[in-house]
């Protein structure tokens, strides 16, 4: 089953805020509404979100046909949509692709978002292949491999498959994975709510752990490696992922293990030099100052909410990719 789709008519996502406790599928047909599918984290992932682009511009162009918009509407309509989120560059990269050929019609951009979606399918699966081929080298297959993994970056966060939790699920095939540690992911629980529930859809063994705690399980011997996936990848190598990801590179750094990024070639964003000029999405205060709708903090409290971090270079051990495996702590870059 895919995390996003097109059936013909309109955009189909799995709504990943019902999770895990329902599976429930969502029918965009309008641009406004993918957008705040999109905003509210509905459709989330790098990938996923790449994919969201790519029909977000074939979206436009529907609503365009059947209400009467000029090019000037279609145009803002498409950029709402690339702007929806500012960290992930996959977002404005599959707009761009398929908001390109709006010069050949509808039709060639339908046909090329598919397209979009059917690379990230089959690059998923290359990027849990290569990533479980480099956990076997760095670690060995002598004992099953035990991973640390932060946010969630599996089928739900793609359009099948997987990047790092597709490592995790490449190596759980090949009978190598041991224990799996699953950060619960402040402050949305991406990590208790969605890796937790891929991880028991796959038969894995896992364990969800409070943010805090895991660089202390890491210094405790408790994994072989950090896997996470990436929202963007500057051209020197430095990572922007989910806030949380840092401490763990930290941790993996000090303790000598890993630490490695598994990303679609996509999520390498050459115009950006380093992670200093990353804009990091701040969502404001009421995700964290209360707990569903109930207010845990005091009424005068302000809370920060960066919905990223920034990893440097010289903490990754490896960014694998569909097609390469760049060691930016060995001095290589991607860009």
């Amino acid at each position: 089953m895919r995390t996003i789709d097109w059936d013909g008519d309109a955009v189909v996502i799995i709504d990943q805020v019902a999770l895990p406790h329902e599976v429930r599928t969502l029918r965009i047909e309008k641009v406004d509404d993918l957008v705040d599918a999109i905003v509210r984290l509905a459709v989330r992932g790098a990938p996923a979100l790449g994919g969201a682009g790519a029909l977000g511009a074939v979206l436009a162009m529907d609503q365009g046909a059947r209400e009467g918009w000029d090019d000037a509407a279609v145009t803002a309509a498409i950029d709402r949509v690339r702007n929806a989120r500012p960290t992930a560059v996959n977002l404005a990269w599959g707009v761009d692709r398929v908001a390109g050929l709006r010069h050949q019609g509808r039709d060639a951009m339908l046909v090329y978002a598919r397209a979009v979606l059917d690379e990230d399918a089959s690059g998923n699966r290359a990027v849990g292949a290569r990533g479980a081929d480099l956990l076997a080298e760095l670690c060995g297959t002598d004992t099953p491999i035990r991973v640390h993994t932060h946010c969630n970056a599996g089928a739900l966060a793609c359009v099948e498959w997987g990047t790092a939790l597709g490592v995790v699920r490449t190596l759980h095939e090949r009978g190598h994975l041991g224990r799996v540690l699953a950060d619960e992911t402040r402050p949305l629980l991406q990590g208790a709510r969605l890796t937790a529930w891929e991880l028991d859809q796959m038969g894995a063994d896992f364990r969800v752990v409070i943010d805090g705690a895991g660089p202390f399980l890491v210094s405790r011997g408790e994994t072989d490696a950090v896997v996470v996936g990436a929202d963007r990848i500057a051209a020197n190598g430095d990572v922007a992922n989910k806030i949380g990801t840092y401490s763990l590179a930290l941790a993996a750094a000090r303790a000598g293990i890993p630490f490695v990024v598994a990303a679609p070639e996509s999520t390498i964003d050459p115009a950006t030099p380093d992670g200093a000029s990353i804009t990091i999405e701040d969502r404001g205060s009421d995700e964290v100052l209360g707990t569903g709708d109930r207010r845990t903090a005091p009424l005068d409290a302000v809370a920060l909410n960066p919905a990223f971090d920034v990893t440097p270079a010289d903490l990754v051990t490896a960014i694998v990719t569909e097609s390469r495996t760049i060691r930016p702590s060995a001095g290589e870059r991607p860009a």
